[in-house]
């Protein structure tokens, strides 16, 4: 595959992750009727942005992640006291635009000093306008412009907090459900891809081939039918091929083969594998299949889901009791490598990979680690127990502590894989 392409592969893999997990946030958000300031892919300085509807779309510097931004969910930036002068901008008899600064430049606005305001409940603000105070209406979608940027006012009934606790625990639990909804669907196009293998299969298929093996430098390519190993037939029969291989030792193997129905033959030479204390030449081989029914895509992309989040879980058992070292934990360096390797493979391999990762993100994000949607359900489980939320500048500093901490993380984790890419232990 061309390396452009097996770029553009990798950046769509992490891109479509994230932005499901971010979409439903966002999207269970919108339904609930909270207002989403910001929905933005990678965190950092901002590289492209745009607003839509009440929303400003961002694809920032560092591809760690993503957010999307509610009102309320946050101390508010922009604010507006008693005696501050500004400068309102009215329309229909309800003020649009609240200016806070560069007042004089403001043309068609009404400037007073402010006697009385409230942009949360009752939505109004009052101006004294030479000695004679003047209430005006403010519109629920109305914006505060300061420092030549556009904050939209967030009522009560539109910020988060506002919200009863089962529209705002979805708001937080729609992103890992939908990363869990992608790895399922994606399982299940893997075996309409694979199909099923068939119950008496006379045909053996070359999978993947493993880098620096016997076999990457030989001319068997994925795909390949083999029909004979050292002269003997072996159908559909794997285990019969890896104990002609293994008998061999380090007597070269011929393996007969066909390619778009033509014959060749391919000799490799095995070597001793430590890990399995036997000679392997590096190649997986894929049986014979057919297409799959309806119910065993279902099914098999169900069995997919079980079985890698029992993987997943262990590797957290592994992190949990220390039993693993620096150099095992892989972060975005790494996790991009992988990618890309699999994306080389294939769009099979990496449709796979990608349900996967995508599984990963939807379990990890549901841990109770500060500053995960997993600690934010804690605190609103918290909120529907004892009757009351904790309190929001608590909660924020417990957040912001714990997103500190994996940031601080992503960094070290990034550097030792870097280290190792330099270094070529990968």
């Amino acid at each position: 595959m061309e390396t452009i392409q097996v770029v553009f592969l990798t950046v769509l893999v992490f891109f479509v992750i994230v932005t499901i997990h971010e979409w439903g946030h966002y999207y269970f958000a919108k339904r609930a009727g909270i207002l989403v300031r910001e929905f933005a892919i990678g965190f950092g300085p901002k590289l492209f942005s745009i607003k839509r509807g009440e929303t400003r779309f961002t694809l920032r510097l560092v591809p760690a992640g993503g957010f999307v931004r509610m009102a309320g969910e946050d101390p508010e930036i922009v604010d507006v006291s008693e005696g501050q002068t500004v400068a309102l901008r009215v329309k229909d008899d309800k003020v649009t635009r609240i200016y806070l600064d560069r007042l004089d430049e403001r043309s068609g606005v009404v400037r007073g000093e402010v006697t009385a305001i409230d942009l949360e409940r009752d939505l109004f603000v009052s101006l004294d306008l030479d000695g004679e105070i003047e209430r005006f209406r403010v519109h629920p979608q109305a914006l505060m412009i300061s420092k030549g940027k556009e904050t939209q006012i967030a009522p009560i009934d539109r910020q988060f907090g506002s919200k009863s606790v089962g529209a705002r625990a979805m708001a937080i639990f729609a992103g890992p459900m939908m990363n869990f909804i992608l790895a399922f669907v994606l399982f299940a196009v893997c075996v309409q891809m694979a199909g099923v293998p068939k119950e008496n299969p006379d045909k053996l298929f070359v999978g993947s081939i493993t880098d620096k093996s016997p076999a990457s430098g030989s001319d068997l390519k994925r795909g390949d039918t083999i029909f004979a190993v050292n002269g003997t037939p072996i159908g559909g029969n794997f285990k019969l091929m890896v104990d002609i291989i293994n008998k061999s030792k380090d007597t070269a193997v011929k393996f007969d083969i066909i390619r778009e129905g033509v014959k060749h033959s391919v000799n490799i030479t095995p070597a001793f594998d430590k890990e399995s204390q036997s000679y392997r030449v590096g190649i997986s081989a894929d049986p014979q299949t057919r297409p799959a029914t309806f119910m065993e895509t279902f099914t098999i992309a169900g069995k997919q889901m079980k079985v890698w989040t029992i993987n997943i879980f262990e590797g957290f058992k592994k992190i949990i009791t220390a039993q693993f070292k620096l150099s095992d934990i892989g972060g975005p360096v790494r996790t991009a490598q992988y990618t890309s390797q699999f994306a080389a493979e294939g769009i099979d391999k990496l449709t796979f990979w990608t349900a996967i990762l995508s599984l990963y993100l939807g379990i990890f994000n549901l841990m109770p680690i500060p500053a995960l949607d997993g600690s934010r359900l804690i605190f609103i489980g918290i909120e529907a127990v004892r009757g009351r939320p904790v309190n929001p500048n608590r909660e924020s500093m417990v957040h912001f502590i714990g997103f500190a901490l994996i940031m601080l993380l992503m960094v070290v984790v990034t550097f030792n894989d870097i280290l190792l890419l330099v270094r070529g232990e990968q």
